[in-house]
C-alpha cells in the first residue's frame, strides 16, 4: 500500500468513526428526549388521577388508565394484558414500574403505580377508596415516536454515508496536496540514484519537516561525496607510494638475476635492500588496511584503563628503543575512557614509533597520562610550525623525513582513532626535551 493510500484511508477511517459516533449520539439523544416526554405525560396522568381542586379535566389525551386488583381484575374492563409484573405491583411486592411493552404488534409505554389500601382514585365522576392494595396502570401508544426514530435512523445513515464520501474526497485532496512536495524530493533522490551525480543538491526551501529532510539528504550527499573523494585520493596516494618500492624491488630482482657476476659483499647488500623494501611494503599494506576501516571500527566499546593500555605499548616500544639507546620515561596517572583496546594501543604505538624514529641515539622520550590525556614527547628535531597543520594528513611527510623509512600513514591512523573515540590530538614543541610533543585528549568517564 502506498503512503498516499495510507493517508487517504486514515483520513476516511477517522472521519467515519467521528461521523458514526456523532450519529449514534444524536440517535440516543433523540430517543431519550422522546421517551422522556412520554414518561412525563404518564407521570402527569398519575398525578391528575388523585383528588385535586383545579376543576380541570383530568384525562390525558392519548393515554389509557385502569385499576388492577391483586387477583387480576381490572376496572374498567380492558384488553390490556395483565402479566406477573403488574400483579406483583398490585400485591405490593414491587414498586413503581416504567416500561415499554408490545400490544397487538404496537409499542406502548406503560407506567404501573402501586396503590395502598384506602387510596382515593378517580372512579369516573367521583373519587373512591381502594379496599386493598392494587395498582393503577397508565399506558400510551408510542407508535408515532417509534416511527420518528426509524425515520431518524434512515436520515442519520444517509448523513453518515455522505460524511464518509466527503471524507474520502477531502482525504484524496489532502493526500495529493500534502505529498506533492514529498514526491518532488523523491524524484530528485531517484535522479541522484540513477545518475550517480553526488554533486547534485536539493533546494532546501522552508524550515519545515520537508525542509529538514532536504537538508539532511544534502548533508548525506556531502558526506558520501567527501568519502568517495577521500577513497579516490587514498587509492591514488597508495598507488603512488607503492610504485617506488615496487620499482626498486623489480630493479633489484633484475640485478639478482645476474647474481653470479656480483661480489659477495654486493650480493649481501642486495639481499638486505630487498628485505628492507619488502618490510616497507608490509608496513604500508598494514597501514592501508588500518585506514580502510574508516572512522568507525568494529568491536565492542568498553571502559579502558588508560594507564594500562599505554604501559603495554611502552613495554613493546622499549625493545626497539634499546637499539638506539633511547630512554623512555613514563608518568602514568590512572584514568578511564571508552574505546577499543586494540585501536587505542595502535594509536599509542604509532606515536612511540614515530618518536623513536626521530629521536637521536642516547635521546629521551617521555610519556605521560593524566585525566584522559596522553602526552608523548621526544628529544628529536621536532615539527616545524609551518608543517604542523599537515602532519596528520595521509602520506604526508616533511621534507627532512623523506629519506627515512615510513609510509606517512602512522599519524593519519592516530588521528583516525582519536576521532573515532571523540578525542582531539595536537602537536607542538616540548619545552623541556625540545622535540615534538603529541597530546591526545579523550572524554573521561
Amino acid at each position: 500500500m502506498t503512503f498516499r493510500n495510507r493517508v487517504i484511508f486514515s483520513t476516511v477511517g477517522v472521519a467515519t468513526v467521528a461521523v458514526l459516533l456523532a450519529c449514534f449520539a444524536s440517535f440516543l439523544t433523540a430517543k431519550t428526549s422522546l421517551l422522556a416526554s412520554v414518561d412525563n405525560s404518564l407521570h402527569n396522568a398519575a398525578l391528575l388521577a388523585r383528588p385535586h381542586t383545579s376543576g380541570e379535566d383530568v384525562r390525558l389525551s392519548g393515554a389509557f388508565s385502569e385499576l388492577v386488583l391483586p387477583n387480576g381484575t381490572t376496572t374498567p374492563k380492558s384488553t390490556v394484558p395483565v402479566d406477573s409484573v403488574i400483579l406483583q405491583v398490585a400485591s405490593g411486592k414491587l414498586g413503581e414500574q416504567l416500561r415499554t411493552v408490545e400490544i397487538n404488534d404496537s409499542p406502548f409505554r406503560e407506567l404501573i403505580v402501586p396503590l395502598s389500601k384506602g387510596t382515593q382514585v378517580n372512579c369516573g365522576d367521583e373519587y373512591c377508596k381502594t379496599t386493598s392494595t392494587s395498582a393503577q396502570l397508565f399506558i400510551i401508544n408510542i407508535s408515532g415516536e417509534t416511527n420518528q426514530l426509524r425515520h431518524l435512523i434512515g436520515t442519520l445513515l444517509l448523513v453518515a454515508l455522505g460524511g464518509v464520501f466527503l471524507a474520502f474526497l477531502l482525504g484524496t485532496f489532502i493526500a495529493r496536496t500534502a505529498l506533492r512536495p514529498l514526491e518532488s524530493v523523491t524524484n530528485e533522490i531517484e535522479t541522484v540514484a540513477t545518475t550517480h551525480d553526488l554533486s547534485h543538491r536539493i533546494a532546501e526551501g522552508s524550515d519545515d519537516e520537508l525542509g529538514r529532510l532536504r537538508s539532511v539528504f544534502n548533508k548525506l550527499l556531502t558526506s558520501v561525496e567527501d568519502s568517495q573523494l577521500l577513497q579516490r585520493q587514498l587509492v591514488l596516494d597508495a598507488s603512488h607510494e607503492l610504485r617506488t618500492p615496487l620499482t626498486s624491488l623489480r630493479t633489484n630482482a633484475q640485478v639478482m638475476s645476474r647474481a653470479s657476476e656480483l661480489s659477495a659483499e654486493d650480493l649481501h647488500q642486495l639481499k638486505a635492500d630487498i628485505i628492507t623494501q619488502v618490510d616497507e611494503l608490509s608496513v604500508l599494506i598494514t597501514d592501508l588496511g588500518e585506514l580502510s576501516r574508516g572512522e568507525r571500527s568494529e568491536g565492542e566499546v568498553v571502559v579502558l584503563n588508560l594507564e594500562d593500555c599505554v604501559q603495554e605499548s611502552v613495554d613493546t616500544a622499549k625493545t626497539y628503543a634499546r637499539i638506539k639507546h633511547i630512554t623512555i620515561d613514563v608518568d602514568l596517572a590512572p584514568s578511564s575512557i571508552s574505546g577499543r583496546r586494540d585501536r587505542l594501543e595502535r594509536a599509542v604505538s604509532n606515536l612511540l614509533t614515530n618518536a623513536i624514529k626521530f629521536t637521536p641515539e642516547n635521546g629521551r622520550i617521555f610519556v605521560r597520562t593524566s585525566n584522559g590525556s596522553i602526552t608523548v614527547s621526544d628529544s628529536g628535531p621536532g615539527v616545524n610550525e609551518e608543517d604542523r597543520p599537515f602532519v596528520f594528513d595521509r602520506f604526508w611527510r616533511a621534507p627532512s623525513s623523506r629519506p627515512l623509512p615510513g609510509s606517512g600513514l602512522g599519524l593519519s591512523i592516530v588521528a583516525q582513532v582519536v576521532s573515532e573515540f571523540n578525542g582531539v590530538v595536537v602537536v607542538d614543541k616540548d619545552p623541556e626535551l625540545g622535540g615534538a610533543r603529541f597530546t591526545i585528549n579523550f572524554p573521561v568517564i
